[in-house]
């Protein structure tokens, strides 16, 4: 156990706390490993509509109670999270609502605040709840990608509910900084505003750009071909979870709407620009969007996850791959995925290899480098 966590027991009583979850897919699931890693002393008591779920999670120590129904397994816990979808949250308050003992912590996950927020005053339990949103995930969901790392150097907004005492705030917070995330206290409509444009946006951004290529293509399906490198990257969020960016868009509609009025003004600029063949318009949005970019911090995960990849040239020959693939192992890197760029519009290397972290990127860099491969970065 780390200086940290010790530090933070003795402040909060050295004893085994009880954690409850209502849900444990991907970000469920990696606050509960968070936790076990951690504080292993600590009792995790989870439910899940899926049986598959609560069993691997029992099988994997990363859960201590498997529950088939929200029931009297969660009465007595000090934190509960809610990490089903955004309105079953909503739905699963009223069945855990008589099981909170005073001085329990009841918070969510989800990336839309107002919507629960305003259920919690009407089931009048403001006193408990402490909205939370980890701004982390992946493209991929479900318990079985789920890991502790995934909550580390991420923001971690907190949205407390006014009732709620200053002194359960300051220990919830060190609580959620103690598991490695970095918690920020926000409004949570300002919460709202702030995920429409940086989260929400985005996601459907992708999303719709994929769509108009598929009906944009060719017959032969030629763009589908040829759309590697660049656009795959930009694009990868479309293939994050249906159901979830559903439950978002319906939750926190008007400030998408707001924030895609906004967007579509900027892209009929954007086309004025194309149409009049305006120089000084285009070159002003690209570098200027540029600067914004590389001005943004690169330290702390923000709400889209991060991709940790390098790129390199590769001779094309038998067993190339496999060199490296034995020289990355032979040194303790795990690699996530590996594979040929053949679309070479954005990488100068020809070959990816992707990572979990930055830190095994950066020492896969350099360690290629010694063996005099060329490497790009980016």
């Amino acid at each position: 156990m780390n200086e940290f966590t010790h530090s933070f027991l003795s402040s909060a009583e050295v004893r085994r706390k009880k954690i409850g979850f209502i849900g444990l897919g991907l970000i469920g699931g990696s606050i509960a490993r968070a936790i076990r890693q951690y504080y292993p002393e600590y009792t995790i008591t989870a439910f899940d509509k899926n049986k598959e779920t609560l069993a691997l999670a029992t099988q994997e120590s990363v859960i201590d109670v498997a529950a088939v129904h929200i029931d009297d397994s969660f009465r007595g816990c000090d934190y509960i999270f809610l990490c089903a979808p955004v309105s079953y949250n909503n739905a699963y308050l009223k069945q855990v609502a008589c099981y909170l003992k005073e001085g329990c912590i009841l918070t969510d996950v989800g990336s839309v605040k107002t919507s629960i927020h305003q259920e919690i005053k009407k089931l009048k339990l403001g006193k408990y709840f402490i909205g939370g949103h980890p701004m982390a995930g992946s493209e991929k969901s479900g318990y079985t990608n789920s890991k502790a790392m995934l909550i580390e150097n991420a923001y971690y907004i907190l949205t407390p509910a006014q009732e709620v005492p200053e002194e359960k705030i300051s220990e919830f917070q060190n609580f959620i900084e103690s598991l490695k995330a970095l918690p920020v206290v926000l409004d949570y409509h300002l919460h709202d505003q702030i995920t429409a444009a940086i989260s929400h946006l985005p996601h459907i951004i992708a999303s719709t750009l994929v769509c108009l290529v598929r009906d944009a293509d060719t017959p032969d399906e030629l763009m589908k071909q040829l759309a590697a490198g660049g656009f795959k990257d930009i694009t990868r969020i479309a293939s994050s979870s249906p159901t979830m960016w559903q439950h978002i868009c319906l939750k926190n509609k008007e400030n998408i709407s707001h924030i895609l009025e906004q967007y579509i003004s900027v892209l009929e600029e954007a086309k004025a620009s194309v149409d009049e063949g305006d120089e000084q318009a285009l070159y002003h949005l690209f570098d200027s969007s540029r600067n914004y970019r590389n001005s943004i911090p690169g330290g702390s995960s923000g709400p889209i996850k991060k991709v940790f990849a390098v790129y390199c040239d590769i001779i094309d020959e038998a067993g190339g791959i496999a060199t490296i693939a034995t020289i990355l192992a032979s040194n303790n890197i795990n690699l996530k995925n590996i594979g040929i760029i053949h679309n070479r519009e954005f990488e100068e290397g020809v070959l990816r290899i992707e990572f979990y972290d930055d830190a095994s990127s950066r020492k896969a860099s350099e360690l290629l480098q010694k063996y005099r491969y060329i490497v790009y970065e980016r």
